[in-house]
This record gives structure tokens, C-alpha cells and sequence, in this order.
């Protein structure tokens, strides 16, 4: 009898330390999904990030290719428009000076 008990005692903590390695490898298992789910978001939330810089930058950029082109516009026009204004001026002291020396 003392020899079957020894038996269990043995057997019992056989199985103990059995199950405390499968928890421990479990565990570690577990650690290293997390780590990998982790990394993996991590990597997708970059990639998105990346994604929305790139659609920002092109959203200004179109936004400051527009606003060029108005500036160009009104630089243009008001160019035209001092251009008209010198042709004026010069031909009204043409016109003075044609009346004044007559």
C-alpha cells in the first residue's frame, strides 16, 4: 500500500509539472500571438497613415495649383489693365501736347 501511494504521489506530480510546462508553453504561445497581432496592427495602422499623407499632401497640392492659377489670372488682368492705362495716359499727353502746341 505504501508503495501505491508513493506510486500515485509520483504519478501526481508527473502530471503536475506536465501541466505547469503546457501552461508555460501556452503562455509563451499566447505572448507571441499578441505580439504578432500587435506588430501586425501596428504595420496597418503606418500603412494607413501613410496612405492619408499622401491624399493630404495631393489635396493641397491641387488646392495650391488652383490658387496659382487665380493669382496668375489676376496678375494678368490687372497687368492688362495698367498696360491699357499707360496706352491712355500716353495718348491723352500726346493729345495735351498735340492742343498745347498748336
Amino acid at each position: 500500500m505504501a508503495l501505491e501511494v508513493i506510486e500515485t504521489i509520483t504519478q501526481v506530480e508527473a502530471e503536475g509539472k506536465a501541466q505547469k510546462a503546457a501552461a508555460e508553453n501556452e503562455g509563451r504561445k499566447l505572448k507571441t500571438d499578441a505580439q504578432n497581432a500587435g506588430q501586425a496592427l501596428l504595420e496597418s495602422v503606418r500603412q494607413e497613415a501613410a496612405r492619408h499623407e499622401k491624399d493630404l499632401l495631393r489635396q493641397a497640392e491641387e488646392r495650391a495649383a488652383l490658387r496659382s492659377a487665380q493669382i496668375a489670372r489676376s496678375a494678368g488682368e490687372e497687368a492688362a489693365a495698367l498696360r491699357a492705362g499707360a496706352k491712355l495716359s500716353e495718348a491723352v499727353e500726346f493729345i495735351v501736347g498735340r492742343i498745347v502746341s498748336e
